[in-house]
Order: structure tokens, then C-alpha cells, then sequence
């Protein structure tokens, strides 16, 4: 029977969200952290409590004074414990093959690629509201964020897969400036986290194995 409550338990942690949800209103930006159920609020940060007027009515204890050293102390030199470097070395890092560099590169960005499928976007909120005295300019202006959106939402769910999304452009003739409201949710599941890491780390260590037999002369350059 044990065995198969840990089973339930590692099936639920491996479906747990994990994530984070960001938004911005005329309150400020606003940051909360997702684990599973539980969401905990990064920015605004909670305001701590002023201490109890006892404490700071507390004397502080006079410093002592530090002694100024003799005038006829020998200073130290700067870079006198410094080992000489040895003929033909110039004490610069010296770099690596960049044929050796690129592969790792390449395996960099197929993780990336692959993590980035694996985010879901639950919520994609963008409000514009434009301000502008002028109708004419304003409906260009309205026209042109129109346009950029267009361009913007399938290079978007190219790159990640959106839930829901709500997008809204409107005109205020009489307000002062433009506001926006924007809230973003990403989240990924455990196992799916767990999945590319260990698909990431699997590669990676295929490449240093290649590198390092190719250092060692097992491939013939």
C-alpha cells in the first residue's frame, strides 16, 4: 500500500505547476511566484512593521578611536606576492577551439527551443488605452497598434503555447496619456521541467565526451 500512495504522490508533483504570473495596472508591476496551488507575492513586497520606539532610543556606545600607524611602517607592494610568469606564458586565460565551442552552442539552443514548447501561457492579457486630443493622429496612432499586434500574437504562439489570450486596443479623447494593463501566467509542470533537464543534460555530456576524446587524439583531425 505504500508504494502506491508514493506513486500518487510523484504522479501529483509531477503534474504541480510551476510558473510565474506578472501583471501591470495603474497599482504598479505586480510578481507572484506559482508552486502548484500556493502563489506567493515577490513584488510588491510585504512592508515591514517599524521597530518599537525602545530600540531606537538606545545610546550608542562611543567607538574607539584607531590608532594611526607609525609613519615609519613600510607600506606593502602591490603585486610583490605575485609569481613571475614563466618564459612564454603572458599571464593571459587562453582560449578555446572554437570547433570544440559550437557544438555546445548548438546544444545550448536545442534546449532552449525545446524548454521553450514546454511553457504554456494560461493568460495573456494586453490593454492599450491611447489618449489623444487629435482624432485624426489618434487613428493612425490606433491603426499602428493594430498592426503591431498583428505582427506580434504569431511570432508569440510560435514560440509558446497561449491558453488564453485577450488583447484590446481603445481610443480616450479626453484622457491625459496612454495606460496599459498587461498580466502575463506562464507555468510548466514538474515532470515536464524534469523531462528537459535531464534530455539537456544527456546532450550536453555526449558533446564534453567528444571533446574530450578529441583532445586526447582518438579523432583525427
Amino acid at each position: 500500500m505504500g508504494w502506491l500512495i508514493a506513486l500518487v504522490v510523484l504522479l501529483l508533483l509531477g503534474i504541480a505547476p510551476l510558473g510565474v504570473s506578472v501583471g501591470y495596472n495603474s497599482e504598479g508591476a505586480r510578481v507572484r511566484l506559482i508552486l502548484g496551488p500556493v502563489r506567493l507575492t515577490l513584488v510588491p513586497s510585504k512592508k515591514k512593521k517599524p521597530k518599537a520606539d525602545a530600540k531606537q532610543e538606545k545610546k550608542e556606545k562611543p567607538k574607539k578611536e584607531k590608532k594611526a600607524p607609525p609613519k615609519s611602517a613600510p607600506q606593502p607592494q602591490v603585486g610583490a606576492d605575485k609569481p613571475s610568469p614563466k618564459p612564454g606564458e603572458t599571464g593571459r586565460e587562453k582560449g578555446g577551439s572554437i570547433t570544440d565551442f559550437l557544438p555546445l552552442v548548438g546544444t545550448v539552443f536545442d534546449f532552449l527551443g525545446d524548454f521553450r514548447r514546454k511553457l504554456r501561457v494560461n493568460h495573456l492579457q494586453l490593454k492599450l488605452i491611447m489618449a489623444g486630443g487629435d482624432p485624426a493622429n489618434l487613428g493612425i496612432q490606433y491603426g499602428r497598434a493594430w498592426a503591431a499586434v498583428g505582427n506580434l500574437l504569431p511570432r508569440l504562439e510560435r514560440w509558446f503555447v497561449i491558453k488564453k489570450r485577450d488583447i484590446e486596443v481603445e481610443c480616450d479623447f479626453v484622457a491625459s496619456e496612454t495606460l496599459v494593463i498587461a498580466h502575463l501566467e506562464l507555468t510548466i509542470t514538474l515532470g515536464r521541467l524534469l523531462g528537459a533537464l535531464l534530455r539537456f543534460a544527456f546532450r550536453a555530456l555526449v558533446q564534453y565526451l567528444k571533446i574530450n576524446k578529441k583532445r586526447k587524439g582518438g579523432v583525427k583531425q
